[in-house]
């Protein structure tokens, strides 16, 4: 298995799917939502840790992100955010994690198109978020949701100019809201991409298909992919456990592993 490719785990379900990892030596990024935060699996987290580290498996984590928002307009919820967020970073020091994946929140249709207010209010969030990753050298990444094109991205990741911060690019969610190519995506944001979510649709749903059962040109994305001058990790973000092993020996063919 390539030290950079990971598959997608809920924390929840980790001692059920630990087995499959440590088989097929798959790397795990590890999702965790609000409840898998309290401080009572604390033990339970250090115990993945210490899991991982016996095996020499490498970790990435995904932060809760439902109601979340950096940008918010409303202080309560950016408060929230904070909060889990800095929760995340906690557990992801537990794991030995150095990158977490985050949320951006950003949707035109509930900003009404008023993009800045929002960029403004992640400008004001993230720094000291960032102080907290660069003291456990853990790199963030902004994963595009319902973006349709990188202009709040872009924004965000050139102003605030951080080491500690970049972008994930997640082809299913483009394939599903983009309105730009993905080779004008990768134009805007390659100096910032760092991280990948693949997973495939047919732009209906956000169906977390393996490659190959939805419609997205998986060779046209790992073409731009080689000419980043930093390679990214990746993350099979496929739902299914049959699903993700075919999708493993896909990825395998493709970029010859």
């Amino acid at each position: 298995m390539p030290d950079r490719l990971h598959v997608h785990i809920p924390f929840s379900q980790w001692q059920k799917h630990f087995p499959l990892l440590k088989k097929h030596r798959l790397q795990p990024e590890i999702a965790f939502k609000w409840p898998d935060l309290d401080p009572t699996l604390q033990s339970a987290v250090k115990q993945a840790g210490r899991q991982l580290a016996a095996e020499g498996l490498a970790v990435t984590v995904h932060a809760p992100f439902m109601d979340l928002n950096p940008g918010a307009l409303e202080p309560l919820v950016r408060d929230a955010t904070m909060r889990r967020w800095t929760e995340t970073l906690e557990v992801a020091d537990m794991l030995g994690a150095r990158l977490v994946v985050l949320h951006p929140g950003y949707d035109r249709w509930r900003y009404g198109g008023q993009s800045q207010p929002w960029i403004n209010a992640c400008l004001d969030f993230f720094p000291p978020l960032l102080e907290h990753a660069a003291r456990i050298e853990c790199l963030l990444v902004l994963e595009n949701i319902f973006e349709e094109n990188p202009d709040t991205l872009r924004a965000v990741l050139q102003t605030l100019d951080s080491p500690w911060l970049g972008h994930c690019f997640d082809v299913g969610h483009w394939r599903l809201f983009g309105k730009c190519s993905m080779e004008q995506w990768f134009s805007v944001l390659g100096p910032w991409i760092r991280h990948l979510h693949v997973h495939d649709n047919s732009g209906d749903r956000d169906a977390h298909l393996a490659i190959g059962e939805g419609d997205i040109d998986f060779h046209q994305l790992f073409k731009l992919v080689d000419t980043e001058q930093i390679p990214p990790s990746m993350t099979l973000e496929v739902h299914d456990c049959e699903a993700l092993l075919r999708c493993v020996r896909s990825i395998g063919i493709l970029r010859g592993f």
